[in-house]
């Protein structure tokens, strides 16, 4: 017992003190100094806050932490980021790591896994990150645009005010409410047509398709067939008469063709016309009368 002096127990505490701040700060941090795990290096352009002892997400759930974060000052513009994981968990080849924007700030390590039968990297390896914007970050890039659309929103209500205190505008609800009154009554006239009207329209309509139908009923049942060959008869007849009225081999054909028949008739035509002109002028040559008898 003479061990365990006063001196001693005071170092003992001391170093008990120590050991359960420094395992507390560990578990504060979420590094589980009792748990075995494995580290990786996730490689990006640009880390966007992210901090020490944020956790490591994969399909929402928490595999680990980020240990470190490393700058490459040999490749500048080149961060590597040590994360821990539990050793259970095999990251396949083609896993990406990816930063997501939190609302309120900060950021949080997301892990795409890949297809595990690529196969896996091993712990140390180095893994691709990717700098594709997260949903924050491309809101950010929208603010510009939304405060464009605002400006243009408050010139909107600018004019809509203006318009509103446009003296004229009574004036124009004025006539706005004349107008839907004329509607209104073209309206019941319009209905007052379609009750009263139409109907009657529609009836003569209806009469008259089937005075239609009752027509066509009776020329479907007139001999159409019979009729135009009457008259394709008729036709042929009426060809032949002219082709009998040009030809010679009858007495209207020569009538009509013959001109020497013509000139005899224009020239007996013209004989008689003289000999009645003679006539009229010398009646005493053609007729002798006389009451006491013939003189010689």
């Amino acid at each position: 017992m003479k061990y365990f002096t006063k001196e001693v127990k005071i170092g003992l505490t001391g170093v008990v003190a120590i050991t359960a701040l420094f395992i507390g700060l560990n578990f504060l941090k979420g590094i589980n100094l009792f748990k075995s795990s494995n580290s990786y290096f996730i490689e990006f352009s640009d880390i966007k806050g992210l901090a020490k002892s944020g956790p490591v997400l994969t399909n929402g759930y928490k595999i680990g932490t980020v240990r470190d974060i490393i700058y490459n000052y040999e490749q500048p513009g080149h961060v590597l980021v040590e994360i821990s994981i539990d050793e259970n968990m095999r990251l396949p080849k083609g896993t990406k790591g990816t930063l997501i924007t939190e609302m309120l700030g900060g950021c949080n390590l997301n892990l795409l896994l890949a297809d595990p039968a690529n196969g896996h990297y091993v712990p140390g390896d180095t893994i691709k990150g990717d700098d594709t914007k997260g949903l924050m970050d491309k809101a950010a890039d929208i603010v510009p645009q939304v405060e464009q659309i605002i400006s243009k929103v408050d010139t909107l209500l600018d004019a809509i005010n203006t318009l509103a205190t446009h003296p004229a505008l009574p004036g124009i609800m004025e006539n706005t409410k004349e107008i839907t009154t004329h509607l209104n009554a073209s309206t019941r006239q319009l209905n007052f047509l379609l009750r009263k009207d139409v109907p009657q329209l529609t009836g003569k309509l209806n009469k008259i398709g089937d005075n239609v139908i009752t027509l066509t009923d009776h020329l479907n049942q007139l001999d159409l067939q019979n009729t135009l060959g009457k008259v394709d008869m008729t036709l042929s007849n009426i060809q032949l008469m002219t082709e009998k009225m040009n030809s010679r081999d009858n007495t209207l054909g020569l009538l009509l063709n013959d001109s020497s028949l013509y000139n005899n008739l224009s020239n007996t035509a013209g004989s008689a016309n003289n000999l009645l002109i003679d006539l009229k002028e010398h009646p005493k040559r053609y007729v002798h009368f006389s009451l006491f008898g013939r003189k010689n």
